[in-house]
């Protein structure tokens, strides 16, 4: 399905429940899209009607018009659940997801009733640096510095390009120019400390194997968030929901209440 919010065509998909009043919502993560979501959605369909978008700039949707900020991309994920005019909703989010719903909630009003929240390989906190990754800042930087010198940038005009290449992500090193400085923008904002703004019954899911949002994150969303739970599913990493989709199901399954 298409739809168009302030200006900027998004592809997404909706299910209506008939027997139902909440509407479920999934946020996935950074350089994803809604359909790695679709065994999760029919899950939810069951007692639910749901909804997932490409979220600006991925997927199938448009870029935004400039680089966003966390808070961005949170006011617009708002007013695409504000259009299906749902009193109460479920909000999951999976790595950047989670960081737009830890957003929303915390620091944002809503048009709706956040009833629950599944936070899946959630990111949000700003890890700490090791030795060696300020050890790598320091080389780009100084790298950067040199090669944007005027007479440097002359005679290599393809070097700088090639520097930010060689110690960007993936994610960077795939993204076009917007995405990229809207990276820089979500990746840096840490949200620890809203944490425990968070009232909404919360539950964490995590894959024990998960090397880019770490268990350690968590384990300190758990501590923080007032009342929540943390389920760890072994033998899974950063995407736990597609690695080991039956125990996952289950998971939620139990914390929704949906039978089968």
């Amino acid at each position: 399905m298409q739809t168009t919010i302030d200006n900027i065509n998004i592809n997404y998909d909706f299910f209506k429940n008939e027997n139902s009043d909440v509407l479920a919502v999934l946020l996935h993560g950074w350089g994803s899209n809604y359909k790695l979501f679709q065994g999760v959605m029919a899950t939810m369909a069951e007692k639910f009607s749901v909804a997932a978008l490409d979220m600006p700039g991925f997927g199938e949707s448009q870029e935004p018009p400039e680089a966003w900020d966390v808070g961005q991309y949170t006011d617009f994920v708002i007013k695409f659940i504000e259009g299906f005019g749902f009193e109460k909703v479920i909000l999951l989010g999976h790595s950047f997801g989670g960081r737009v719903i830890i957003k929303m909630l915390t620091q944002r009003e809503i048009p709706f009733q956040a009833q629950k929240v599944i936070l899946v390989d959630s990111a949000g906190i700003k890890p700490k640096k090791t030795f060696r990754q300020k050890l790598r800042q320091r080389v780009f930087k100084m790298g950067k510095g040199f090669l944007n010198f005027p007479p440097v940038k002359k005679l290599f005009p393809d070097a700088l390009g090639n520097w930010r290449k060689k110690f960007g992500s993936a994610d960077y090193n795939s993204a076009s120019e917007v995405m990229k400085l809207s990276l820089i923008k979500t990746v840096n904002e840490d949200l620890t400390q809203s944490l425990p703004l968070i009232k909404t019954e919360t539950l964490l899911v995590w894959g024990d194997k998960d090397d880019a949002t770490p268990l350690s994150d968590g384990q300190t969303m758990e501590k923080l968030i007032p009342g929540s739970g943390l389920a760890v599913i072994k033998n899974a990493g950063h995407y736990s929901f597609l690695e080991q989709r039956y125990v996952f199901d289950k998971i939620i399954r139990s914390f929704l209440n949906i039978n089968g």
